[in-house]
């Protein structure tokens, strides 16, 4: 038997490859603390801004074929505007070539009257020139021109002057109708003045009858007021005879009560009064007196029962001084009942992360134990 080389199959081979950069690709993804904990997915943020990026020119290249676009436009409706504009001026050109070419003055029938009343045509003319269409006048025709063209000077003579006579009636008619409007509006001024004369006599006439009125009311107000001042007179003389024999002056002290109802009241006529009698005075002082002793019992009771409480609010607070100072004492002992706690729980604690260090966490993990987890994307 010979050996032969036959082909190895590589699909296997492909096949591990193949798992081995897909378990790569899976642990890149799994162990990335980025993608874990954010939870972002690359490859759909890369294909947005993609997107985004593709979109945005997409807009630019848009927008520049809008603007090549308007600029094509601007410039067809410019070059047509020109074309327009050049058709028009070669329309013109052409017209005006057309009129100076074949529509000349010469040629018209009415030449003979434009012309000096030298014809344009006449019949030594040479028929090759003019054409058939222009042929107006034939030989042996038209005999009576010079006869019609002195009637026709004639005419247009008479029709100047009847023009010129019209003229002049107008003429003359239009200074008589100035002269006419000036005469009414001198009438006119005049009726003015004279109704402006009118007017000022009027006012004239009405100020002398205002000043005639004002001086009556002036001398009616005047009488008004010596009559009143006369009255005024009277009354304050009337009050003084009144207050000279009034009770006022006379100083009568039955004056300062009135009789009201039948009996009579304790009211006094403030306009009457001339004080107070001694036993009214006495009275006042003994009231007066007895409202003073009454204010010094009231002061001494006062003062009595300040003192009381003065005591009462002393005894009160001597005995929150000892409550405070009780509680002071109760809280100290409990701080150091507190401190001494403290200090046994904080002995235990340290006995026990000392038992915890050198008995029972001897055997401490190298970094392979730890280097054995998640070597695996499974």
């Amino acid at each position: 038997m010979y050996k032969v080389d036959l082909p190895l199959d590589q699909s296997i081979e492909n096949a591990v490859e193949r798992r081995r950069s897909a378990e790569t690709e899976r642990k890149a993804r799994i162990f990335n603390t980025r993608l874990r904990v954010m939870g972002l997915d690359v490859s759909a943020l890369d294909q947005q801004v993609q997107k985004k990026k593709h979109q945005q020119n997409m807009e630019i290249q848009r927008d520049k074929a809008f603007d090549t676009l308007r600029e094509y436009h601007d410039e067809a409706l410019l070059q047509q505007d020109i074309d327009e504009k050049e058709k028009q001026d070669t329309l013109q050109a052409e017209l005006t070539q057309y009129w100076a070419t074949h529509q000349c003055v010469e040629d018209s029938r009415d030449a003979d009257l434009k012309c000096g009343l030298k014809g344009a045509f006449s019949s030594t003319t040479p028929e090759g020139k003019l054409g058939p269409a222009s042929m107006t006048l034939f030989q042996g025709e038209d005999i009576g021109e010079e006869q019609r063209r002195r009637e026709q000077m004639k005419k247009t003579d008479r029709d100047l002057r009847t023009q010129k006579e019209d003229n002049e009636r107008k003429h003359v008619g239009e200074k008589q109708r100035e002269m006419i409007v000036n005469k009414e509006l001198v009438l006119q001024d005049l009726r003015g003045v004279q109704l402006h004369a009118l007017d000022e006599e009027c006012k004239k006439a009405t100020r002398i009858a205002l000043d005639n009125y004002n001086h009556a009311l002036t001398a009616e107000r005047a009488e008004r007021l010596k009559e009143q001042h006369r009255r005024e007179e009277m009354e304050k003389r009337a009050e003084m005879q009144h207050t000279l024999t009034s009770d006022m002056m006379t100083e009568c002290a039955e004056a300062a009560e009135r009789e009201l109802g039948g009996r009579r009241a304790a009211r006094v006529l403030v306009d009457r009064w001339k004080g107070m009698s001694p036993k009214q005075l006495s009275a006042i002082h003994r009231e007066r007196e007895e409202q003073r002793q009454e204010r010094e019992r009231q002061r001494d009771a006062e003062k009595i029962q300040n003192a009381a409480w003065e005591l009462q609010l002393l005894k009160l607070s001597r005995k929150a001084e000892e409550e405070d100072r009780r509680a002071e004492e109760l809280r100290r002992e409990r701080r150091i009942q507190t401190d001494h706690y403290n200090m046994q729980l904080a002995r235990e604690q340290q006995e026990h992360q000392e038992f915890l260090n050198k008995k029972l966490y001897t055997n401490k993990p190298s970094k392979d134990y730890f280097h054995q987890f998640n070597t695996s994307s499974r």
